[in-house]
């Protein structure tokens, strides 16, 4: 027996057929979870911001929200996990600038950035922090701490999350712009780094605040200097380095979301409105204030963009403090 056509059944055929072919678009309707490969070890500013903002952003999408860290090879290895996963929204990055140093840093990247993912926002910016371990270099401020490095050349080390990563950048321009030298040490993660400048097996580093407020605030680690252009709400009593006399001394970290390759406009535009929630949602952004975090999301067109004029600005600074590819 034919059944006749009406037009809720003909709506709901068309809306099917939509769904299947932009996969993602009823990405609010999923059982499935959307998971965000992060190409950072486990206590990263970006693994603190991603972990803060992960139950509203699972709200937002209407499903549930899982954080992988893949760390490793400076953070190549996370991209290329969340690289080879369809562009259906169900598989997405946090990342921070590291990925528009990385061409400048490595030889035969095995990927093209940005032209290999989708950049779907920037959201934000989190602060970056000189801290060192107090045993071991026992300086009170930014001046002391340079004169410290000047009596001992070469006596001093400092760790990284990686070779060409953005704390690994800021550090050599520290060391640069104060006429230092310290011998460079890098790691496979901020978390093995700062568990290492807490144990005294590296003298300093630069590192994002979220990942460090608690040791900051306990005494383990010495706040030496902000690496803004101004103090931070989140830390009021750290002066920044313009203030401790290196004028020329500023530099952050921005951090944002990619997907695969390919993503479809719709799907697009449903993880940017999430984004956009979640960030709204007051108790994140009581919790970005308080880890000192600065949001402010940029559209689509703005972060592909940016990630592109963010490549020639890094790779400007990578020449000018003489860090060889590798």
């Amino acid at each position: 027996m034919k059944h006749p056509i009406t037009r809720r059944t003909a709506l709901s055929a068309l809306a099917s057929a939509a769904a299947m072919a932009v996969p993602g678009l009823a990405l609010a309707q999923a059982d499935r979870p959307v998971k965000f490969i992060l190409p950072n070890a486990t206590g990263s500013g970006v693994d603190t911001i991603t972990r803060t903002a992960a139950p509203a952003l699972g709200r937002a999408l209407g499903t549930s929200v899982v954080v992988e860290n893949q760390a490793g090879a400076s953070g190549i290895i996370g991209l290329q996990a969340m690289a080879k996963n369809a562009p259906d929204g169900f598989t997405l990055s946090v990342v921070s600038n590291n990925v528009v140093i990385f061409p400048s840093v490595i030889k035969n990247l095995p990927f093209e950035m940005p032209g290999d993912f989708t950049p779907i926002a920037l959201v934000g910016a989190t602060p970056l922090v000189l801290v060192a371990n107090p045993q071991r270099v026992p300086a009170t401020s930014g001046r002391e701490f340079i004169a410290a490095l000047k009596a001992k050349p070469d006596g001093f080390n400092f760790g990284s999350g990686g070779t060409g990563t953005i704390l690994h950048l800021a550090a050599e321009m520290f060391v640069d712009e104060a006429g230092v030298k310290a011998r460079h040490i890098p790691y496979k993660g901020v978390g093995p780094m700062v568990a290492d400048l807490l144990g005294g097996q590296i003298d300093f580093a630069v590192v994002a605040l979220p990942s460090v407020q608690q040791h900051i605030k306990s005494g383990a680690l010495k706040a030496v200097g902000m690496c803004g252009d101004k103090r931070n709400a989140a830390a009021p009593d750290v002066p920044t380095f313009v203030e401790q006399g290196l004028p020329g001394y500023v530099i952050d970290a921005w951090f944002g979301v990619l997907g695969p390759k390919g993503m479809s406009a719709p799907v697009v535009k449903k993880v940017h409105d999430a984004l956009v929630t979640a960030f709204n949602d007051p108790a994140v952004k009581e919790a970005m204030a308080k880890q000192g975090n600065t949001i402010a999301i940029s559209s689509v067109e703005q972060a592909q963009k940016a990630f592109r004029s963010e490549m020639e600005r890094f790779a400007a600074l990578v020449k000018k403090v003489g860090i060889e590819p590798q």
